[in-house]
């Protein structure tokens, strides 16, 4: 699976293996529990924090991991991304240090196709 990783405005289409998706659900199970004790989000303490949250904290490692060069930590936070949001399409990282700015994009779906006849 691809994940479109935009930072500072320049977008790096990463590619995922669909079998870390399955493979990594421990690691993804530890992450969950970590965040379910809440986490804090920039300035704000989130009790328990929802998929997109999550995705948002997620893609806050990712940065770190750019900034690193830490590739194995990218993959996998891109792979939590992909598993927590399904239809995910890319994210948006915030730099100015506000996770909570972070913009998950989701896939467009085209409704303006006709249906069919409507009995």
């Amino acid at each position: 699976m691809k994940l479109n990783i935009i930072v500072d405005g320049r977008t790096n289409a990463f590619e995922v293996p669909d079998e870390l998706l399955t493979e990594a659900k421990d690691f993804f199970d530890q992450m969950n529990a970590d965040m379910d004790k809440g986490w804090q989000m920039s300035r704000d303490w989130v009790q328990n924090p929802n998929a997109e949250q999550r995705c948002q904290i997620a893609a806050d490692k990712i940065l770190t991991a750019i900034e690193t060069e830490n590739e194995k930590l990218l993959v996998l936070m891109a792979a939590y991304i992909l598993k927590t949001m399904p239809g995910v399409r890319g994210i948006n990282i915030d730099v100015t240090g506000d996770m909570n700015e972070t913009d998950i994009i989701m896939a467009v779906e085209d409704n303006s196709k006709p249906l069919g006849p409507i009995f």
